[in-house]
């Protein structure tokens, strides 16, 4: 069983997945994730009654986002993945959100993300998420779906320039796509990666 984290943006959600949806908790807050992951982890482990079904996998989402968020989700991720004594691992705030999309066509899944500082965390398949302007997001060859509490934006910038691009939920990433990506990982259906934030921004403060 899977024990999932994600606190990178105004959410902070946790949930338990053994091949479906176990149990989950979601607050959607922007602060105060410090305080609030600990009880909503608390929370999914009375529901499920631990010690019928032991957790094997922690995982937790590692950005783009928050500084704050991200270290308050690695650093719980990280302790219960010690004191269990099992793997933890990351996954991307893009990857968590392309998990939960509708995607009936199979097209690509760009995820797009408010920065907060008047530019677009974008993150594509099989490419590190970077910062760009909205005007000068790259055009896709053909059509695109896109997630992300920027996806909005970014599709009407992409289409403004001739792209077929049309944004779809889900705008704020849950810990069950952090899950979903998890078990693809332990079942080697894709690479695992470590649970170390991924900054794509200097901090606005010291």
């Amino acid at each position: 069983m899977i024990l999932a984290l994600e606190s990178s943006g105004a959410r902070c959600s946790v949930a338990l997945w053994d091949g479906t949806l176990v149990a989950e908790a979601a607050r959607d807050e922007a602060r105060g994730h410090a305080s609030i992951l600990p009880v909503l982890v608390e929370q999914v482990l009375v529901e499920q009654v631990m010690g019928q079904t032991a957790v094997t996998a922690v995982a937790a989402g590692v950005g783009p986002g928050g500084f704050t968020g991200l270290r308050a989700g690695l650093a719980v991720a990280q302790g219960l993945a010690l004191a269990l004594g099992v793997p933890v691992l990351g996954v991307t705030t893009g990857e968590a959100l392309a998990a939960e999309a509708d995607n009936p066509a199979n097209l690509p899944i760009w995820a797009a993300l408010d920065n907060k500082r008047g530019r677009i965390f974008l993150e594509r398949p099989g490419e590190p998420p970077v910062a760009v302007e909205e005007d000068a997001l790259p055009l896709p060859a053909g059509p695109v779906l896109l997630v992300g509490d920027a996806a909005e934006r970014a599709a009407a910038a992409l289409a403004a320039r001739g792209a077929v691009a049309r944004a779809v939920p889900p705008a704020l990433a849950h810990a069950r796509g952090v899950a979903r990506v998890a078990a693809a990982m332990l079942a080697g259906q894709c690479p695992r990666r470590a649970a170390e934030p991924l900054y794509i921004d200097a901090p606005a403060t010291t």
